[in-house]
């Protein structure tokens, strides 16, 4: 793609993200999601390859309907109430409207589905985007009205937990797993966001930082499915030694980073006397555990199939850059001991 064109791509995403956030009003708010999508667009389709364009085009088509249903939402809220402010959300029905139509745009369970059939089809490159940048400006709409219909919240948590964990199970496509962990680490962020935002926001950022260094180690090594990353080890065997414990800090084991979020999570749940729902989303987290041990047995534990297409790769060198994998493999494997620091700032 020409530089020019991947620039001003780049900055529309930034600038819709960027208006989103600093919108108090409705229609300003839906111009910078509409920005966004339009700016990725040309990004997901730049492979002329079917499965890249039969993913845009469903991306496009999950997206306008989401819009449209914003936008349908915060003209009955207007209609109702007369305020067009994004914090001025009274009326139960625009909210639970609003709540869906984020729900289908981030890709949370029910309205999931379109997520690993998007993802699969793009590369590793646009699919971190999608997977991380473009989570970004529904949940600062999410945030900001604060949806205060909680047994919706609940269910869609749940949902998106139980669903991200089983659908994973089955995949030997890497871009449909991290989908579906996606849709999983979500679904922990709904549940609490009611309770605690704050806690809602900092799983988010592990979230962006554990994702972000996934999506490079499997950039680097140019693998799209396990059997790819049975090889990796001929090709990396520092990075090999180091992915399983950034895996299992995405499936939350203690002591890597991504058990803080998930420990806090039920932590708060609990004292919200929620015991039975804190119950069920640590046991979907062991589903969602199991594929990411899945991963790593495949990784460090089994010798590649010596066929023609498993052979193992050349040792070129890489032109990837290597210093922002290495930062955040460092921040999803070590960052837990900074917990108490962390529920401190929280409390304040």
């Amino acid at each position: 793609m020409n530089p020019y064109i991947l620039a001003t791509l780049l900055f529309g995403l930034g600038l819709g993200t960027t208006i989103t956030f600093a919108s108090s009003h409705w229609l300003l708010a839906w111009m910078g999601l509409e920005m966004n999508t339009l700016a990725i667009i040309p990004l997901m389709a730049q492979h002329h390859h079917p499965r890249a364009v039969e993913a845009t085009t469903k991306y496009f088509l999950t997206q306008a309907t989401a819009a449209a249903m914003l936008l349908f939402a915060s003209t009955t809220n207007a209609w109702l109430t007369g305020q067009w402010d994004i914090q001025q959300m009274s009326h139960p029905l625009p909210i639970t409207m609003i709540t869906i139509a984020l729900a289908l745009k981030i890709g949370l369970a029910p309205t999931h589905s379109w997520l690993p059939e998007v993802l699969q089809g793009l590369d590793l490159t646009t699919g971190l985007i999608l997977s991380t940048w473009q989570k970004l400006a529904p949940f600062a709409l999410l945030l900001q009205i604060q949806p205060a219909n909680s047994s919706l919240l609940i269910i869609l948590g749940l949902m998106s937990t139980l669903i991200g964990g089983w659908g994973g199970l089955n995949q030997t496509q890497l871009r449909k797993i991290l989908a579906y962990s996606s849709i999983a680490h979500l679904g922990w962020m709904i549940l609490v966001l009611q309770f605690s935002p704050s806690l809602t926001l900092l799983t988010l950022l592990t979230y962006l930082v554990m994702t972000f260094s996934t999506f490079l180690v499997f950039k680097l090594n140019k693998a799209t499915n396990i059997n790819t990353l049975a090889i990796s080890w001929a090709k990396t065997p520092a990075l090999t030694s180091l992915t399983p414990l950034v895996l299992l800090s995405l499936g939350g084991l203690p002591p890597l980073t991504g058990f803080m979020p998930k420990w806090l999570i039920l932590q708060e749940l609990t004292k919200q006397d929620l015991a039975p729902t804190a119950t069920l989303a640590a046991l979907t987290a062991l589903l969602s555990l199991y594929f990411y041990l899945r991963l790593t047995y495949a990784m460090t534990l089994t010798i590649s199939p010596n066929s023609l297409s498993g052979t193992a790769p050349w040792r070129l060198p890489t032109t990837q850059l290597t210093l922002p994998l290495a930062i955040s493999t460092m921040a999803t494997i070590a960052l837990l001991p900074l917990t108490p620091a962390i529920m401190a700032l929280l409390t304040l």
